[in-house]
């Protein structure tokens, strides 16, 4: 299978990644350094998870070329801009640069579809048009957001980072994107465990059949799915366990049982709860 996916511009990126969300920063750079060695080459970050510099710390430790890294990066909310929200939004890039120590990166997204986004998108597709981003996309945008932003703008996503894991499918959001060039990403992909993922008995069964843990059938379930995902860990022994997917296949059988789990719903954010959407309240900002 291969082992990454060709967004709308024709940029590579490798589907399986590492992510940093909620690794300590004096912890960030050790993981990432032990993620490189592991045979990652796909980093994903952002400015409020408050660890961009370890991150770029462990980059340049790896002494790895620039060239055989995909990097990624996350735009927080302009609010109060100093000047402009797109003046803020090109500082906010030059500082998420600086802390990575990188000339530029594989991936800016957005990181939620509060604020001034439309701002935000200019100052990113000016960022793409100079070559300091070789991608830019967005995170959190469901549906009615995301085909709103393309029909009005003239660079569609290449990436929209989303919840996404057995208990919330997102089969649906991934159909219309396919159909829209936006590559789908997971954020989440065990649920935190939630609703007891790794005990499942329907994971727990397929993975028996396949020699393999829950956590192995959900990443090679996403995968065969073509979801990029980005799994964390601070252990590097589960690191080179997340990585070692690629010697199995679900079969369709397999496929529809999992298919079963799917609730709909998101596990860490009530949509039905505008003040929480708008506030933010449970600041889960993967």
């Amino acid at each position: 299978m291969d082992q990454s996916v060709t967004l709308n511009n024709g940029v590579t990126m490798p589907i399986l990644g590492f992510g940093v969300f909620q690794i300590p920063e004096d912890d960030t750079q050790a993981a990432v350094e032990a993620a490189l060695e592991a045979g990652y080459r796909h980093l994903d970050t952002a400015a409020s998870y408050g660890n961009e510099e370890a991150v770029g710390a462990a980059i340049a430790a790896s002494g790895l070329p620039r060239d055989d890294l995909f990097v990624t990066t996350k735009l927080w909310i302009q609010h109060a801009p100093t000047g402009s929200v797109e003046d803020d939004t090109l500082r906010a890039f030059d500082t998420s640069l600086r802390r990575l120590g990188l000339d530029h990166l594989d991936l800016y997204l957005i990181h939620q579809p509060l604020g001034d986004y439309y701002s935000e998108w200019r100052a990113m597709q000016r960022l793409y048009a100079e070559g300091r981003a070789r991608a830019i996309g967005v995170s959190n945008f469901h549906l009615d957001r995301l085909v709103d932003l393309i029909e009005h703008n003239e660079i569609t996503p290449a990436v929209n980072q989303i919840e996404t894991h057995p208990f919330h499918q997102r089969v649906a959001d991934q159909e219309v994107m396919a159909e829209r060039g936006v590559q789908i990403e997971s954020w989440g992909p065990f649920a935190e465990g939630r609703n007891n993922l790794f005990a499942d008995p329907v994971l727990t069964a397929i993975g028996e059949a396949h020699g393999k843990s829950v956590a192995q059938v959900v990443l090679r379930w996403l995968v065969q799915r073509e979801v990029v995902v980005i799994p964390k860990s601070v252990r590097p022994d589960r690191m080179a366990h997340n990585l070692d997917i690629f010697d199995f296949a679900l079969t369709d059988d397999e496929l529809k049982r999992i298919a079963t789990l799917d609730t709909g719903d998101s596990l860490f954010f009530d949509h039905r709860d505008p003040a929480m959407v708008s506030a933010l309240g449970g600041r889960r900002i993967d």
